[in-house]
């Protein structure tokens, strides 16, 4: 139910021409630039975007699974009868690289050379964020859907479950198929790409989300896309630089552009919205570091920091508390800092 109403509430808001498929719809930002997210019909991870030039095609990401590669590929048809030329991954997590397997050998993925650094060396599919994300929630999913489908009165309310519990059970299987496939082109600080009249700049502005995030930039557009360093939503911080992120979203503010497509959430105009996410941040700071010094234990910490203040911005927020992991990552992060 809550992904029906989220998609039907991303449908009515969309303010720009979209193109449905199968597993993706894919909302016109400006011609040849596309905001790709889930139609629903599979479990799919990022919202990617499509950047279309007179000669090549370029992906920001590449989902949660290779089934959802070869899905977004599919749908892509309706835009395009071209290949995809570039892969850009955003970042080494999973849900915007485990789809990398798909374009190998038949594109070029690109990164920055941390990226390929943490997919090769870090055991990613037993790590955080996959390893509570997929492989304890999603048969957790599995259970709940269960249970509601077989507690459930009203048959369409029924119907509406059974085909969610298909989505999560597909999706489970797909993960079987993964292999960590790292970028076979990695850059430093900057890269430029000619699509064929269409400039792309990737650029990376410091650490922030990860220690390797990369902004794709469409200077005559004025477009950024974000991936996962600034989104419309509270991002998972499980991998944070706190303070870095902080001014590394101060670097994001000064370049040219008008329309932000992040990672997760919606696109969304102007720069306040981040400006709204580094006040969070450094509120989280404030409170996970007072906390810290009585002595709270980050699991507690977690319940009782409260980022309330910052709700009108980001909706998600319903009460006092932050999700888990980014307050043990806090809390590692204030340990390096004081051995500094």
């Amino acid at each position: 139910m809550k992904v029906t109403v989220l998609l039907l509430a991303a449908l009515l808001q969309a303010p720009n021409p979209v193109t449905t498929g199968k597993a993706y719809r894919f909302e016109k930002i400006t011609e040849g630039v596309y905001y790709a997210t889930a139609t629903g019909s599979m479990v799919t991870g990022s919202n990617n975007v499509v950047i279309i030039g007179n000669r090549d095609v370029l992906v920001v990401d590449t989902g949660t699974t290779p089934a959802a590669a070869r899905a977004f590929i599919q749908d892509l048809k309706l835009l395009t009868p071209n290949p995809v030329r570039y892969v850009v991954n955003t970042h080494f997590h999973y849900d915007h690289t485990d789809g990398n397997q798909v374009y190998a050998g038949k594109a070029d993925i690109i990164a920055h050379e941390y990226v390929r650094q943490a997919i090769e060396t870090l055991d990613v599919l037993h790590r955080e964020p996959f390893k509570t994300s997929q492989l304890t929630n999603v048969p957790r999913r599995i259970d709940m859907l269960k249970q509601q489908i077989a507690a459930a009165k009203d048959s369409a309310a029924k119907r509406m479950l059974e085909q969610q519990l298909t989505v999560a059970q597909e999706g489970w299987e797909q993960l079987k198929e993964i292999k960590p496939t790292p970028p076979n082109v990695t850059y430093s600080t900057k890269k430029v790409l000619d699509l064929g009249g269409r400039e792309v700049q990737l650029l990376f502005l410091g650490r922030g989300h990860t220690n390797g995030d990369t902004v794709v930039f469409l200077p005559k557009e004025k477009i950024v896309a974000t991936g996962d360093l600034m989104e419309s939503q509270i991002a998972y911080m499980g991998d944070a630089q706190f303070q870095e992120w902080v001014t590394t979203l101060d670097a994001l503010k000064k370049l040219d552009f008008e329309t932000d497509l992040p990672g997760h959430g919606m696109p969304f105009k102007g720069k306040a919205l981040i400006t709204a996410f580094q006040g969070y941040l450094q509120e989280l700071m404030r409170q996970g570091a007072l906390l810290r010094k009585q002595g709270v234990p980050a699991a507690v910490a977690a319940q009782r920091v409260d980022l309330t203040a910052y709700k009108r911005s980001f909706p998600q927020i319903q009460g006092p508390g932050a999700e888990l992991r980014g307050v043990q990552r806090l809390y590692a992060w204030m340990d390096e800092q004081a051995k500094k």
